[in-house]
């Protein structure tokens, strides 16, 4: 939806919104929310405190103009923690921002709207507001009190990273209330399983274990086992150093495979955190068994994939579309893999 689509759709939202919540829409669509972030503890107290008055809405998620969305603070009744909507709410505060020329480029086409009478809004006192909005830098809008009395706004806005994995952030939060979780993250490639594995790490401090550090030792590499379902990866090590610990709740001792010398490296020790997530493909082959307590699969189309492809590794790039994508295309099929995972994410 480009900008004009977006601007008109938020108003035919509220039609009780005045040129004040005009600007902060636009404002967020820009800038997001790094101005009302003074520190993680202060976000969690005041979203405990707003949520306990808030009013049920279908509307959980609003996006905005831009990288960012509104969530509603209803998401929490359906079992998000006020603790996890901080930390999005913190960790988008630092995402990339868009510029100054961006946001008056989102006024512009507003002004279009309204001089072809889309927005009821006066052309005259809409271009002396911008004016005095700019003189002050842009600076954070409140919205107005009319806007406030008609609608109760009660929302975060996040990053649209974030916005595809709130069911997988609700449905750890919900399983991490009665104990130690294992997450298994599966997908396609290009997919953003490490992506993801990477920000559940700066949500929930956990602990990740990727499957790419166990690829077949120089001993394994026959034509049987490249035969064999999900065989391209050594699944009895990962096994034995990886699973079997976390099932019997002790520390981890696992050793990764150093692709440049085809060697093993020195073990690492590791003790699992609350939250533990397996990342990547073949994390859920039916040799491990159901050691996951929650499990995620990533989807992505095959053209982006490809594009995503070329562009971060193109020197490997033939060897993902001849050789690897159609092994891991072969396990997801045979295996159901996705059908098996709680939560599938279209990317």
């Amino acid at each position: 939806m480009n900008t004009r689509n977006r601007i008109s759709a938020h108003y035919r939202a509220y039609e009780q919104m005045n040129l004040r919540d005009i600007f902060k829409f636009l404002h967020q669509s820009t800038f997001g929310c790094e101005h009302m972030v003074t520190s993680l503890e202060a976000a969690t107290a005041y979203i405990k405190k707003e949520a306990e008055n808030i009013s049920d809405t279908k509307l959980l998620v609003e996006p905005l103009d831009g990288e960012f969305s509104r969530v509603h603070l209803s998401v929490l009744r359906e079992g998000l923690t006020p603790e996890t909507l901080a930390k999005l709410f913190y960790l988008s505060a630092k995402k990339e921002k868009s510029s100054a020329e961006a946001l008056e480029e989102k006024l512009r086409a507003t002004r279009e709207l309204i001089t072809e009478g889309v927005l009821p809004f006066d052309k005259n006192e809409f271009d002396r507001a911008a004016a005095q909005w700019k003189q002050s830098g842009y600076e954070a809008l409140h919205h107005s009190d009319s806007f406030r009395a008609a609608y109760k706004p009660a929302y975060r806005v996040i990053s649209n990273s974030f916005v595809p994995f709130l069911e997988l952030f609700t449905a750890i939060d919900k399983a991490l209330e009665k104990g130690r979780v294992i997450l298994a993250v599966e997908g396609r490639s290009a997919g953003g399983k490490t992506t993801l594995a990477k920000e559940l790490q700066k949500i929930y401090g956990c602990t990740v274990f990727h499957t790419d550090d166990f690829f077949l030792q120089p001993y394994q590499r026959t034509p049987e086992r490249y035969a064999e379902i999900g065989g391209n990866l050594d699944r009895e090590r990962f096994f034995d150093e990886v699973i079997v610990p976390l099932k019997e709740n002790r520390a981890v001792s696992y050793r990764k495979f150093d692709c440049s010398t085809f060697t093993l490296l020195p073990p690492v020790e590791v003790n699992a955190q609350k939250l533990t997530v397996i990342e990547g493909a073949y994390s859920l082959h039916p040799y491990f068994g159901n050691y996951f307590d929650l499990s995620v699969f990533l989807d992505i189309s095959p053209d982006l994939q490809r594009e995503r492809i070329l562009n971060r590794n193109p020197e490997m790039a033939d060897r993902f579309f001849d050789e690897w994508i159609p092994l891991e295309e072969k396990y997801f099929a045979q295996m159901q893999i996705k059908q098996r995972c709680e939560i599938a994410v279209n990317i």
